[in-house]
């Protein structure tokens, strides 16, 4: 049974390409927002790991990172967290309030691949 991968980011394209490539590795849902996130895991749907845009409208990725880290049930699902920004003090700002890891885009799609299954086979 492949694991399950749950995406959030409001770019369409790279929702696009990240569930193409990763499917045939794991599960994988997309979402655009945190919002549409957290309702996909209040319907019972929890993910191995869950990769999160910082930028997107409605929830951003910091706020998503706020709620599943202060829940008690979702608090340990691995979050690898995608951004465009370089700056070195975001990188560390996720890091140190429980994000996995953190990918500047754009990434390398293997790069990414073998972070999630480092992680999944730790969850």
């Amino acid at each position: 049974m492949k694991k399950k991968v749950l995406v959030a980011d409001d770019n369409e394209v790279i929702r696009f390409l990240l569930e193409n490539y990763l499917a045939a590795h794991f599960e994988v849902s997309t979402c655009p927002d945190g919002i549409a996130l957290l309702e996909n895991l209040k319907r019972g749907e929890l993910p191995d790991a869950i990769i999160a845009d910082v930028n997107m409208p409605n929830m951003d990725g910091w706020e998503l990172l706020q709620n599943l880290k202060t829940s008690m049930l979702l608090r340990n699902i691995p979050v690898i967290i995608l951004s465009g920004l370089e700056k070195s003090q975001e990188r560390v700002r996720f890091l140190k309030s429980g994000a996995s890891d953190f990918l500047t885009k754009p990434f390398n799609p293997e790069e990414l691949l073998i972070k999630i299954q480092n992680l999944t086979l730790k969850h």
